[in-house]
C-alpha cells in the first residue's frame, strides 16, 4: 500500500542514499513535445540537502533535455527502485531548477559534491520536493549491484575545462532540446573554482 510522507528524513532519506541509481522524468509544456526519462548514477552525485530539497550533478553528455524542461516549466519527478531487500518504489515530485557554472549559488552547492565533482559538471539540478510517496514495488525484479562504471569519469577526466566546453558546443542537443527549447548556456561558462583544485587522481592523462 502506497504512503505519502511530509519530508525526506529517517528511513526515506536512508533509502534514497543507499540506491546506486535513480531516474528523472521531465516534459515540455507542448502537447507534441518529447517527454524525457533519464537514468542517473555515479556515487556521490546526488545529495539530500534538507528535508525538502535534493540536488544532483548534471554531467556532460549528448543532450540536455532535463535542463531545458526545467528552464521552461520547472516540473520534475525523481524515482528510486529497491532492487535488493524489501520491495519499494519511491517518487519525489517537485520543482527543479538548473544552477549554472556562472550562477552565484554554484559556490554554495558544489561543495556538497566534493567526492564526485569533476570538470564534466555542467550544472547542478536543485529539486524542491512537493510530493513524496512510495509504492509497493512488487513487480520490480531483484538485481545485484556489482560496481560503478568508470568510463564516464575517465573519459571526461582527461579533458581540460576548455576541451570540455568545446565538446559541449559540438553537440546539437546541448544548447537546445529536441523541441528547440533553450538548454545549456553557450559558450559554456568556465569553471573558475577548478583552478585551485588538484587534477583528479588517475583520470587525467600525463
Amino acid at each position: 500500500m502506497g504512503k505519502r510522507y511530509e519530508r525526506i528524513d529517517g528511513r526515506i532519506r536512508a533509502f534514497i542514499e543507499d540506491q546506486p541509481v535513480f531516474f528523472t522524468a521531465t516534459a515540455p509544456l507542448a502537447d507534441d513535445g518529447h517527454v524525457n526519462l533519464s537514468p542517473k548514477g555515479r556515487a556521490g552525485t546526488l545529495v539530500v540537502i534538507d528535508e525538502l530539497t535534493l540536488a544532483y550533478l548534471d554531467f556532460g553528455g549528448s543532450g540536455a533535455e532535463t535542463v531545458a524542461h526545467l528552464r521552461e516549466n520547472g516540473r520534475i519527478t525523481l524515482m528510486w527502485c529497491a532492487f535488493t531487500g524489501p520491495p519499494k518504489v519511491l517518487r519525489v515530485h517537485g520543482r527543479g531548477e538548473p544552477v549554472f557554472r556562472d550562477d552565484p549559488r554554484w559556490a554554495t552547492y558544489i561543495p556538497y559534491f566534493a567526492d564526485a565533482d569533476g570538470p564534466a559538471a555542467r550544472a547542478i539540478i536543485v529539486i524542491h520536493a512537493r510530493r513524496i510517496s512510495d509504492a509497493c514495488g512488487f513487480a520490480v525484479p531483484f538485481m545485484e549491484y556489482r560496481e560503478e562504471r568508470t568510463q564516464h569519469a575517465e573519459h571526461f577526466g582527461r579533458k581540460s575545462d576548455e576541451e570540455f566546453a568545446a565538446y559541449c558546443a559540438k553537440k546539437e542537443y546541448v544548447p537546445v532540446s529536441l523541441d528547440g527549447l533553450p538548454a545549456l548556456p553557450m559558450p559554456l561558462p568556465p569553471r573558475t573554482d577548478l583552478a585551485d583544485r588538484p587534477a583528479e587522481s588517475g583520470l587525467r592523462s600525463a
